[in-house]
């Protein structure tokens, strides 16, 4: 038996979220499916991660054993031809059994995007979150930026197990104008449960005015004199963080491994 990654894009706007569900239409499920008509025989497919009901993806990652007599790009080709016009498989190569696409990513790269107009643009409402008043893109970016770095998280998402840690470091974050959208592009190690959607809400709100940057700072726990931890919150972090972005702007857009996270056995020789 081989074992496989796939890069998938997907468009979420029919599905409840990639996780497979019992009663559910989800990406996972429509994957799995069509990989049983290819004689796959296992339980479950592993991802990288697990986007909400309604989000996107053009970079997510996926792995599996098969056993498959023919070259990587005729299975690419046999896949696509069994899944649904709305999910597509955009790369296959073969890697090692130990191969994870979760545990073994050196980092996630997620876009969201946003529009400001008065009235909805149908064209564009179900890969976007219609924004008004309409956002100062110097004041997103000057949120953005505050983003960056070591910082915990814990006032904008949840761990993937309790108890588990919130910290997490940022090395990209900021918002670029792609017209008619504002799209905000963030990188890190990992997320957590909701931060990216979190942190989209708070930094529009701040630049429309209905929140300060100080809160931010304050969300993140940071000085904002010299950008480092601080201890002086006046209230509880979690306060500061009043709703969430919708799905339909979130787009997993890539997962980076080392290489030798999918190293073969023959590579080595």
């Amino acid at each position: 038996m081989e074992h496989y990654q796939v890069i998938l894009a997907y468009d979420g706007s029919r599905y409840k979220g990639f996780q497979r569900q019992a009663n559910a239409r989800t990406v996972q499920g429509v994957v799995e499916e069509a990989l049983r008509k290819l004689n796959w025989h296992g339980s479950s497919v592993l991802a990288a991660g697990r986007t909400d009901t309604g989000a996107h993806a053009t970079g997510q990652v996926i792995a599996f054993g098969l056993d498959w007599a023919h070259d990587p790009q005729e299975l690419l080709l046999a896949l696509n031809d069994h899944l649904p016009t709305d999910v597509v498989a955009r790369e296959v190569r073969k890697v090692c059994a130990s191969f994870h696409p979760r545990y073994d990513a050196s980092w996630r790269r997620y876009l969201y995007r946003i529009y400001c107009q008065p009235v909805r643009e149908p064209l564009l409402e179900p890969y976007a979150w219609r924004v008004w008043p309409a956002a100062d893109l110097d004041v997103l970016r000057e949120a953005a930026r505050i983003v960056i770095g070591t910082h915990d998280f814990d006032a904008f998402g949840t761990a993937p197990q309790a108890g588990c840690n919130t910290v997490r470091c940022v090395f990209e974050s900021d918002w670029k104008h792609e017209p008619p959208s504002l799209v905000y592009e963030i990188c890190a190690q990992a997320f957590l449960y909701h931060m990216v959607r979190r942190l989209v809400f708070m930094q529009v709100k701040i630049a429309q005015g209905e929140l300060e940057l100080s809160e931010l700072f304050e969300a993140l726990k940071v000085d904002p004199g010299n950008q480092v931890a601080g201890n002086n919150k006046t209230r509880p972090a979690r306060s500061l963080v009043h709703g969430l972005a919708p799905a339909r702007g979130l787009i997993l857009a890539e997962v980076n491994y080392p290489p030798e996270a999918f190293a073969l056995p023959e590579d080595a020789e």
